[in-house]
């Protein structure tokens, strides 16, 4: 069925364009313009630690426990825990790609319905802080620093903390219509970012048999890594569609959609 969008959520859909256009922008340029891909940078250490926070949260709510998080320069991550349980593999080795797509279209739905920007830009900042500070550092001080090293435990503070600290000032300080721009790139960047990162995993599980969420999955449950790669995109791309859909009304009838809109 074809859909239009909601003439009430007009501008914050604009606003998602200008984001997406300004991020293509911003990828063309940085193919002639050394370092301006560097613009992305931060964006995707914040996705990066929403994945790994994803892992994280998913264990401790299967009764497990985590002996580390860590954020590296290149953008990747890793969560050591202790896991018992096929179904306990299954729920936190999912967690991470599909809680980085489930955050960006939860922030999607946010702006469509008008909830404070600042608020929201707080929540980001918070989340950031709070993973750095309960797994990036206690918890690998209360398990003796078993699986962490001390570059990944500076690193994870350092990034954690510019990053939280970031998000905080423009949401204190900035223009309220700078800081609904910046909710809406974050938002863009976050899904991106997490989609694009199951892209790559894709051809990864389908050319390597390097180590990740996937090969885990692959070894809990007898499914090619490939299989799980591409169920998590098939579920990334209906969440994304529903972040997406808030903003639609049916062009067949010309009102609202009830389950959707405000009334």
């Amino acid at each position: 069925m074809p859909y239009k969008v909601a003439k009430e959520a007009e501008p914050q859909f604009t606003l998602l364009l200008i984001a997406t256009l300004v991020t293509i922008g911003i990828w063309i340029a940085s193919w002639f313009i050394p370092f301006v891909g560097y613009i992305f940078y931060p964006l995707q250490l914040f996705a990066t630690f929403i994945h790994e926070g994803g892992h994280a949260l998913a264990t401790v709510l299967t009764g497990n426990s985590v002996q580390s998080l860590a954020v590296s320069p290149d953008t990747s991550g890793v969560v050591w825990s202790q896991s018992s349980g096929w179904f306990s593999q299954l729920f936190i080795s999912s967690a991470g790609y599909l809680g980085t797509t489930a955050f960006g279209a939860a922030l999607l739905a946010w702006m469509r319905y008008g909830f404070d920007s600042r608020l929201a830009l707080y929540v980001s900042a918070g989340t950031v802080a709070v993973l750095t500070v309960v797994f990036g550092v206690l918890a690998p001080v209360w398990n003796l620093f078993s699986n962490a090293t001390f570059g990944g435990l500076v690193f994870t503070v350092l990034s954690g903390s510019v990053i939280a600290a970031g998000l905080f000032a423009i949401a204190k300080y900035a223009e309220l219509k700078w800081v609904n721009f910046a909710l809406a790139f974050l938002a863009v960047q976050t899904l991106l970012n997490a989609f694009f990162d199951l892209v790559n995993l894709f051809f990864i599980s389908t050319f390597t048999n390097a180590h990740s969420d996937a090969a885990n999955m692959a070894s809990a449950t007898g499914l090619p890594a490939v299989v799980w790669v591409v169920i998590w995109m098939a579920v990334s791309i209906v969440m994304i569609s529903i972040g997406l859909r808030v903003y639609a009304v049916s062009k067949r009838s010309g009102s609202a959609d009830t389950l959707f809109e405000d009334q």
